[in-house]
């Protein structure tokens, strides 16, 4: 199978910043879910992430996240969809399940680093 044609998008809640990993205090979940996102793009699968606050035209434009939305409102954010269908809804996977929604085998999750930066400027949202 060819991964490159593989891709995953994530509809993310409205953030700061595109992974929302800023400001004083940091989810570490946000964090490893980056980390995860990385692999997965070293993995060959094509990953594209939209921001409700800085893209809500890529919510509008997309049939199944403008479903999501509108059966379960803001709770189903964020919204992953695998190769245009939806995958998960309502909570970031973790790498395991993103494994098996691309038949990869997961590698040990690093621990997530802290922040080292904030992208929201002043160091708050």
């Amino acid at each position: 199978m060819n991964l490159t044609t593989q891709t995953l998008q994530v509809f993310d809640p409205a953030m700061c910043c595109s992974t929302g990993v800023c400001g004083p205090d940091v989810d570490t979940k946000l964090v490893q879910f980056a980390a995860d996102l990385d692999w997965l793009k070293a993995q060959g699968v094509i990953v594209q992430r939209h921001n409700l606050s800085q893209n809500p035209a890529a919510f509008v434009e997309n049939e199944a996240v403008k479903t999501a939305l509108t059966e379960k409102g803001e709770a189903a954010l964020p919204v992953l969809l695998v190769n245009g269908k939806v995958a998960a809804t309502g909570h970031y996977p973790e790498r395991a399940e993103l494994a098996l929604l691309f038949k990869l085998k997961a590698t040990a999750t690093p621990a997530p680093a802290p922040a080292k930066s904030s992208c929201c400027g002043g160091g708050s949202c």
